[in-house]
């Protein structure tokens, strides 16, 4: 029988670094629960991954940058689409900030 998950319930409390959880990984698709809190990428690191990342945020805020300098917020609700080999990073978070990321 499946069993029921809630991404909101528990959430890891007092994170040293990002509490990543994967959900799913069926071949090329990987899916992850992120929970930051206050987190952000080390100064100078940006990701720029093989595969593509479609992301949700189910709770708080969060700001992303691109190489180029232009940044985004995100708000709770909002999804954004990251093309493979975009170098991005990770600003700044609310406390928390939950992800839901699908990477294909």
């Amino acid at each position: 029988m499946p069993s029921i998950t809630n991404l909101l319930d528990p959430l890891p409390a007092d994170l040293d670094e990002e509490a990543i959880t994967e959900l799913l990984r069926q071949g090329p698709v990987r899916i992850e629960r992120i929970v930051s809190n206050g987190h952000a990428s080390p100064d100078g690191f940006w990701y720029d991954q093989d595969t593509h990342e479609w992301v949700l945020l189910l709770e708080g805020e969060a700001d992303l940058e691109w190489a180029d300098g232009e940044r985004v917020h995100l708000r709770r609700g909002d999804t954004l689409h990251i093309p493979a080999h975009t170098r991005h990073r990770v600003a700044a978070t609310s406390r928390p900030a939950v992800w839901l990321a699908v990477f294909y």
